[in-house]
């Protein structure tokens, strides 16, 4: 059998990993949305060793809301990138933040335990 080394779309997709939003149907009023993202996969900045972690996004929409389709490309792209547990949860911030502008947002990492080891990190952010 013969390996192709064409790239698949579903790679090209997560290569381009592209936040999308919407308007938000219901402007004005303040709700939650909650997304969990469990399978997640970095690798180990040190080690190179992979990372494995449930992603929770949880934010208040203002203006836009968050395509789910557009997050799962998006968390997806980080599968083969060297990031430390601390920077990969704050980049997510970051970026959700920068795409959607929510009134508020939460995103915690639960990593899987390695080497006995068990790390949760969260961050926030409030307009």
């Amino acid at each position: 059998m013969t390996q192709s080394t064409e790239v698949k779309y579903g790679e090209r997709d997560i290569q381009e990993g592209k936040l999308i939003t919407f308007p938000n149907p219901r402007p004005g009023r303040r709700y939650d949305v909650h997304i969990t993202l469990p399978e997640f996969t970095c690798k180990c900045p040190f080690s190179g060793y992979p990372d494995f972690a449930t992603i929770y996004v949880t934010y208040i929409p203002d203006g836009k809301v968050i395509e789910l389709k557009g997050i799962k490309l998006y968390i997806n792209s980080y599968r083969d990138k060297y990031i430390s547990h601390e920077e990969v949860i704050n980049q997510i911030l970051d970026d959700l933040v920068a795409a959607a502008e929510p009134l508020e947002m939460k995103i915690k990492g639960d990593f899987n335990p390695r080497g006995n080891v068990h790390t949760v990190v969260e961050v926030t952010y409030t307009k």
